[in-house]
């Protein structure tokens, strides 16, 4: 990868992190994404022959019980973001849950452009958006408070406008996103935390603070929690987005845009109105 790059998230940690993490909280995490991934699969009216799934191996069972890919192999993230991946090899390549925490992304989107077949299929799934909006908020004006000041507390997320255009920078075509985005409720904001750390979520960027959270900040941040985002219950809500991506390597049989001035028919005609002459 590029050494120019800027480093936003410490990879290893992440990573780490992720194989700590609690198999029963990630399971129903991966359940969940895993049956939006087969729905989505499901779509796509052809199948294929030579598959890479960059993620884990959970999400490997989902492909293979689709019946859509005759040869699925796995591929874990790695640290330095290479995806050691040969030219023009797959037909499919699938990156679930990775996207959120690479720092080179126009870099990675290459790797996997150069690894597709003429009209190969990628799909993404990361988390993205206004994920954990509220607890990001909360953070930034508790911390203002307690110690004038400010440090990166939660990952910042990729927004699905610029992620389409570096798709398309990075030799794919086609495009097509959307948001799944959900609402989860929990007893208290502590409750919440300690979930995304049991995920292996906690925050993994490199300006992180390196101070202990003092008493004080986790109370600041649970109290203006509960004033802003919670419900006549009491209980807090917090946003998951997860962005659904799905590009194609550029082939002829592929629809094209027509060249200026080759239209057959007249908009004005089709909008049943006048058309002006300037």
């Amino acid at each position: 990868m590029k050494t120019d790059i800027p480093h936003i998230f410490d990879r290893e940690l992440y990573l780490s992190r992720q194989a700590k993490a609690s198999p029963d909280d990630l399971r129903s995490l991966h359940d969940s994404i895993g049956v939006e991934l087969r729905e989505r699969l499901s779509l796509i009216t052809r199948n294929f022959e030579n598959g890479i799934l960059i993620g884990s191996e959970l999400f490997a069972s989902t492909l293979r019980d689709s019946r859509k890919i005759a040869s699925l192999v796995t591929r874990h993230p790695q640290v330095n973001e290479d995806l050691n991946l040969n030219g023009e090899i797959y037909d499919s390549i699938f990156s679930v849950l990775d996207l959120q925490t690479i720092n080179d992304v126009p870099g990675y989107l290459a790797q996997i452009a150069r690894a597709l077949k003429p009209d190969g299929l990628l799909m993404l799934a990361f988390f993205a958006g206004d994920t954990l909006h509220e607890l990001r908020e909360c953070w930034l004006e508790a911390e203002v408070e307690v110690t004038s000041g400010a440090t990166p507390r939660v990952a910042p997320m990729i927004g699905i406008r610029e992620l389409g255009g570096l798709i398309q920078r990075a030799g794919l075509a086609l495009p097509v996103a959307d948001l799944d985005r959900t609402t989860i409720r929990h007893d208290n904001a502590f409750r919440l935390m300690q979930d995304v750390k049991s995920l292996g979520f906690s925050n993994p960027l490199i300006g992180r603070s390196q101070n202990l959270v003092s008493r004080r900040m986790m109370s600041a941040v649970a109290e203006r929690y509960q004033v802003r985002f919670s419900d006549p219950d009491g209980r807090i809500r917090a946003t998951v987005e997860i962005a659904w991506v799905n590009a194609w390597k550029p082939h002829p049989s592929q629809p094209q845009p027509l060249k200026p001035g080759t239209a057959k028919a007249r908009l004005a005609d089709a909008l049943k109105v006048s058309e002006i002459k300037l």
